[in-house]
């Protein structure tokens, strides 16, 4: 081969090193079944009318090594299933790209919550509820008031070992209208309202520290009741042959988002796969394998009615629903917290 020649295939090479960059991403969520979910929803329909390569990661949702990525500038993940406080963290530091409307080509109107959050993407909704076994208990409870009525219903019951939701069903069962709960909560005298109803059940709590021990207390008979993702206790109906009931009154509903670390090598094929992702297509396929709902509102009309169903956010299921705040969260998540771990040792 002649020294020229050589030289011209050098030259050519760099050039066609982006076109094989724009043609794969990878994509990064936090494994086991919602992962599958992603994959049988979102990867394997857009690789095959893309042509688009979706590597995969997993993460357990730390955010040293998103840092340090971009920090030593050595990108290697594009596009991250998050939450929207983690997203909102990364924002606020540089460490994620906000999200360009234009290039995504969706209307951000339709996206629940898409206005506040300029780093985020809306994926999907879920949402934290109180469960109950029908077999042990067929006139189970109905509403977050009954959580808190030893009387009629007597047991334990479980509870997230966290403020987070307990305070604002607290709230609601001693009367606050769901549209004022961060309003009071905001307030001292909201808190001690709080934690006042809280004592009530207080000896007849079990507490729980990871979304999997929920089904399993329901299963083993420990508690009457439980709070739980809802996606936990669908799976336990559905693949496990439960019969337990979800009470959707006074559901706290959060979004699952992507977000996009600074620097991510592949742009372009990344708002390829969220615009695929986010159109109601992608959003109907998500429901199907997971009982999250869409972000999407063009989607709801799409699903099948068994299994708009078992979603949170249908019309049926949002009469006394609220929507966690993060930013509520962000600001009084240290304080809130001292308060609770000084509550339980008491």
């Amino acid at each position: 081969m002649s020294t020229g020649l050589m030289a011209s295939l050098i030259a050519v090479l760099p050039a066609t090193k982006p076109a094989f960059a724009s043609d794969q991403l990878t994509f990064v969520s936090y494994g086991g079944a919602y992962q599958k979910a992603q994959r049988q929803a979102f990867i394997e329909p857009f690789t095959k009318q893309s042509g688009v390569k979706v590597n995969e990661d997993e993460y357990n949702g730390d955010l040293a090594k998103i840092r340090a990525m971009v920090q030593t500038k050595a990108v290697s993940w594009d596009v991250i299933s998050s939450t929207v406080s983690t997203a909102r963290l990364l924002c606020d530091e540089g460490v994620i790209e906000r999200i360009d409307w234009k290039k995504l080509g969706l209307d951000r109107a339709k996206f629940t919550d898409a206005d506040k959050y300029e780093c985020a993407f809306p994926e999907s909704v879920y949402s934290v509820i109180l469960a109950y076994d029908k077999d042990k208990l067929p006139s189970g409870p109905k509403t977050i008031g009954d959580l808190f009525d030893t009387k009629k219903f007597p047991g334990k019951r479980g509870l997230i070992k966290s403020p987070t939701w307990n305070l604002e069903w607290a709230l609601i069962a001693d009367g606050v209208p769901v549209k004022d709960v961060y309003k009071v909560l905001s307030t001292p005298e909201g808190v001690d309202r709080a934690f006042k109803k809280l004592d009530t059940i207080k000896e007849n709590v079990i507490w729980w520290t990871s979304n999997a021990q929920p089904p399993q207390l329901l299963a083993d008979g420990q508690v009457v009741m439980t709070s739980a993702a809802n996606g936990r206790i669908y799976d336990a109906n559905k693949n496990s042959g439960k019969n337990f009931e979800i009470i959707w009154d006074g559901q706290a509903l959060s979004l699952n988002i992507w977000m996009i670390p600074k620097g991510a090598p592949n742009l372009d094929a990344i708002y390829k796969f969220l615009h695929f992702a986010g159109s109601p297509q992608g959003q109907t396929n998500l429901a199907r394998y997971i009982s999250y709902g869409p972000a999407n509102a063009d989607a709801m009309a799409e699903i099948e009615p068994a299994t708009r169903a078992v979603l949170p956010n249908t019309a049926d299921h949002m009469t006394n629903a609220f929507v966690t705040d993060p930013v509520f969260w962000a600001n009084h998540r240290e304080e809130l917290l001292e308060r609770f771990t000084a509550w339980l040792a008491k």
